[in-house]
């Protein structure tokens, strides 16, 4: 049994080695291009047009990056909001409003955050939108995240709870696998958003 457990560790951790090795190696340029079309797709599919409150994040390590998004939701006087470490909650994420004006910090990952205050916190009850980075995903709505489980603990009321929030995955092309390991906690995705195409989940 232990060694049945070790080698899944191993095989997820060389999963996740093999698709953040593979979205690293688009250049900026394609970056900006996947991002934008992206946003095209999210356009279509998602609910980004009628939602007024949207997480988004900062793309880090190769990760599709939002920016088109989160500049889209600003025109459009949206209220996007970040994940950030939660301060007393270990292994967990609080949503903060972002603004083109932000205080920003980088936390321990080296990824920047905004400062948390008492007046810019976002309860997860009042997200309609979020759009969550990820390493890996498969038609069948899995994910395969950076291995810290921060979202899957932060995003468990959505399914415990009943909220009413589309939680959308962005990747490019290139993170697509066949089929994902499940586990019971993972948070299953509404849908996946690419440069090329928008899978609809169930």
């Amino acid at each position: 049994m232990g060694q049945t457990t070790l080698n899944t560790k191993l095989d997820v951790k060389t999963l996740r080695n093999q698709y953040r090795h593979k979205r690293r190696q688009l250049s900026p340029a394609q970056q900006i291009e996947a991002g934008e079309q992206a946003l095209e797709n999210c356009q279509q599919y998602s609910t980004l047009e009628t939602a007024d409150t949207i997480a988004c994040y900062l793309a880090n390590d190769g990760e599709l990056d939002p920016s088109a998004i989160i500049h889209y939701a600003w025109k459009r006087q949206k209220r996007v909001v970040l994940p950030v470490i939660h301060p007393f909650s270990p292994g967990h994420l609080v949503f903060v409003q972002y603004t083109a004006h932000s205080p920003m910090f980088a936390n321990r990952y080296g990824i920047l955050e905004p400062k948390v205050t008492a007046l810019n916190l976002c309860p997860l009850e009042q997200i309609q939108l979020i759009f969550t980075p990820l390493v890996a995903f498969d038609q069948t709505g899995n994910r395969l995240g950076m291995g810290g489980g921060y979202y899957d603990r932060t995003l468990a009321p959505i399914r415990r709870n009943h909220l009413a929030i589309e939680l959308i995955g962005l990747a490019h092309p290139c993170q697509q696998a066949l089929q994902l390991p499940n586990k019971p906690w993972d948070i299953a995705l509404d849908g996946i958003a690419t440069s090329q195409q928008y899978f609809a989940i169930g």
